[in-house]
C-alpha cells in the first residue's frame, strides 16, 4: 500500500552490477577534479524527470509506463565516451558517460515523455539539454562538478577528460524511481519494473 504523500519520481534505465563497478573505477582517474561523484550505486540512466506526485498520480504514472514499456522492445546500450557535460557548455556542470546514438532508446524516451506529458508536466532536469530521446545518445551522470572551485583553478590545472571506454550492455526492463533527497546524498528507491519486449 503506497502512503498517501508526495514522492519524487523518476523513471530510469537501472545499469547491471559489473557496468557499475567498471563506471566508479573512473570515477578515480581525476582526484584533483572539484566533482562530487555519484555514489556506484545510483547510477542509471534517467528516461523522463516527473518530480514530485502524491499517490493517485503515481498510480496512473506506473500504468502509463506499464503501457508504453509494453510496445517497445529490449535493446542494448555501447557507452562509448567519458567527458565534460552538456556539450559546448563553459563551465562543464558535470562528467558523464556518453552512449552511441540507438534508435531503440530514442523511441522508448519519445514515447514515454510523450504519453507522460499528456497527463502531467515533467521536470526536465538541466542535463538532459533537448531530452535524450530527441539527441539520441543515452548517458549516465558519473558526477557534478563544483562550479566555484572549478572557476578558481587555473584552465592548465583543469583535467582534459575525453576518455574512449568500450562497455556493452542489454536493457530488459524499465523501472519507476523514487528519489529521496538525504543529507549523505540521494537514495533511490525502485518502485515497479516493468519488462520490454
Amino acid at each position: 500500500m503506497l502512503k498517501l504523500m508526495r514522492k519524487r519520481i523518476f523513471i530510469a534505465i537501472n545499469l547491471q552490477e559489473d557496468i557499475k563497478k567498471e563506471l566508479s573505477r573512473y570515477q578515480e582517474k581525476w582526484p584533483d577534479l572539484p566533482i562530487k561523484w555519484t555514489q556506484k550505486e545510483n547510477l542509471h540512466i534517467t528516461l523522463v524527470f516527473l518530480g514530485y506526485l502524491n499517490n493517485e498520480e503515481l498510480v496512473k504514472i506506473c500504468d502509463i509506463t506499464k503501457e508504453v514499456v509494453s510496445r517497445n522492445q529490449s535493446f542494448s546500450i555501447n557507452l562509448n565516451r567519458i567527458c565534460y557535460a552538456p556539450p559546448k557548455k563553459i563551465p562543464p556542470r558535470m562528467v558523464w558517460a556518453e552512449g552511441e546514438k540507438s534508435e531503440k532508446f530514442a523511441k522508448l524516451q519519445t514515447d514515454l515523455e510523450k504519453n507522460l506529458l499528456e497527463n502531467f508536466t515533467p521536470h526536465r532536469p538541466a542535463e538532459s539539454g533537448t531530452g535524450a530521446g530527441r539527441d539520441f545518445r543515452p548517458h549516465i551522470t558519473l558526477g557534478r562538478i563544483k562550479t566555484w572551485e572549478w572557476r578558481r583553478m587555473e584552465s592548465e590545472e583543469r583535467p582534459k577528460i575525453n576518455e574512449e571506454i568500450f562497455l556493452f550492455f542489454n536493457v530488459n526492463s524499465i523501472e519507476v524511481m523514487e528519489s529521496e533527497l538525504k543529507h549523505g546524498g540521494p537514495k533511490y528507491t525502485i518502485l515497479e519494473s516493468i519488462s520490454l519486449k
